[in-house]
Formats: C-alpha cells, structure tokens, sequence
C-alpha cells in the first residue's frame, strides 16, 4: 500500500495493489509523507476508510478544509463512541463529523448561535451518544481552548446516532426523536401528568419506542395478529385507547399505516408505564 495524496498531517489518501482506493487517518500519519511512500498497514494507530470513486471528490474536498488536530479529535470520538456502543460506525461519520465540528467552532468563533430543536429528545432519548456529544466538547476545550454549548453535545450525538445503522436499515436520527417526543407528548397529555425521565420503566418504555420507530420508518412493522389485538383491547382499555391516539397521529402526520400487532405492543408498553406510574404515586 502506497501513498497516493498527503492530505494533511493527520491524513493520507493512499492505495493498495488492486488500485482500492482509501483515507487513512493518524495522529501524524502525514507529516512528511510524499506521493509514493509506503504505508504500515498494521498500524494500530490508524484507520482506514474504504472509498467509492463517487465520494472521493466530496471527501476530499471536506478534508482539504479542515484542520489536522479536528480531523484527530474527530477520529478519537468515533473511537471511543465505537467503544462504548460496541458497534461500528458507518465510515461516513469521520467525514460528517469533522465537517461538522469544524463549522460548529466557526461559528462559535464568529458568535452565530443555531438552536437544535430536538435538543431535549436527543439528551434523554439518546443518553449514551448525549455523553460522547459532552465528551466531543471536552476535548475540543482540551485541545483549542473553547468551550461549545451543550447543544453542540446533542448535534454530535445525531451523527453519531444516524452512523449506527446499516446500509439496509438507515435511520434518521431527527425523525425517531420527533416521533419519540410526540409519542410522549400524547401519552403525558392522555393521563395528564409527567414521568420520573430516570425511572426504569421510563427507560424502557423508551427502548422499545426506539425500536417501534426503527419499524416504522423502514416499513418493517410487525405483523397483523387479530388474536393479541383483541386480548390487549380487552385487558387494558385505557392503554389501548391511548395507542389509538398514537396511531391516528402518525398516520396523519407520516402516511403511513400502523398494524393492530404494533398498536398491541403500544398499549402493552403503555399500560406498563402507566402502573409503573401508579405504583410510584402510592408508594
């Protein structure tokens, strides 16, 4: 494997004998590297991003414009975000996220402010890619000696969120908050009351919203069962009623059809929350 382009101090393009183009990234990896130097592929201290003619360009382009220590500090997050999560990242993400850091300090620098929207849904619905979003900012009061707002962690984190998922099943981080946020904002309006956010039960009630809305924007719902519909109907009305305000919503508001199995598990969820709830509220 050869280099085919330094880039940077901290990033190569390079090559391999197939002609399988890919960016390397390292802490100093480039420093005084030229066109045609070999590269130790058992670095353990690199990573290699395969590349597609098609994004090469783009890519290069976004590295070409950001500076050496953000491209690290943006490999060390993904890194400790893969770590924590114990997955991998789409590869993407080293180019998103560094493009994104960079415009974010920018701004900071240039005191242009841009409220996140969903800033609450992502630090409680996301807590694990929230803490790599603080721990981003960390780092970059470390390394440039700026202290970003916390809403900067939240935008992190819907990087870090979107990068999880595969090719097949592509999420979009900004729609499962919106659809986690308005599923709770009924559920809190129907019972009139609010939930304890750290409680057990909350959380799990929150898992499986995450899963529901991974079904619902990739058309994976569960299937139809009449059978568990109408036991669920029967044995917790007052949840179920509740799951039919839910599925209303979001086939208005998404166009997209809800079945009776999934309104099942709605109300099923529900119901728990909601004793959870009680039982809390009497003890």
């Amino acid at each position: 494997m050869k280099i085919k382009k330094p880039l940077n101090a901290n990033a190569i393009l390079v090559v391999d004998e197939d002609k399988s183009e890919f960016i390397l990234f390292g802490k100093g990896i480039g420093f005084g590297k030229k066109v045609g130097d070999a590269v130790d592929s058992d670095n353990v201290n690199q990573t290699f991003i395969p590349l597609k003619n098609s994004d090469l360009k783009e890519y290069l382009t976004i590295l070409e414009s950001i500076p050496a220590e953000l491209l690290e500090l943006s490999r060390l997050v993904i890194i400790e975000a893969e770590e924590r999560l114990n997955c991998n990242l789409n590869p993407s993400i080293y180019f998103m996220l560094s493009d994104h850091l960079n415009f974010a300090i920018e701004r900071f620098k240039s005191n242009i402010n841009v409220t996140n929207r969903v800033f609450w849904e992502i630090k409680n619905f996301y807590p694990q890619e929230f803490n790599i979003g603080l721990y981003a900012l960390k780092l970059i009061k470390k390394e440039f000696g700026l202290v970003l707002p916390e809403e900067e962690a939240a935008n992190v984190a819907f990087h870090i969120i979107n990068a999880q998922s595969s090719a097949e099943m592509k999420a979009d981080g900004m729609n499962y908050a919106k659809l986690i946020a308005s599923v709770n904002s009924i559920i809190r309006y129907s019972i009139n009351t609010d939930f304890d956010n750290s409680s057990v039960h909350y959380q799990r009630f929150i898992t499986h919203l995450k899963f529901f809305a991974e079904r619902f924007f990739n058309d994976k719902m569960l299937d139809d069962s009449n059978q568990l519909f109408e036991q669920i109907v029967q044995l917790y009305p007052r949840a179920t009623e509740i799951s039919f305000l839910i599925k209303d919503h979001l086939e208005l508001v998404y166009s997209k059809k809800i079945t009776k199995e999934e309104i099942a598990y709605l109300a099923i969820h529900i119901n728990r929350l909601l004793s959870s709830e009680e039982i809390s509220k009497n003890s």
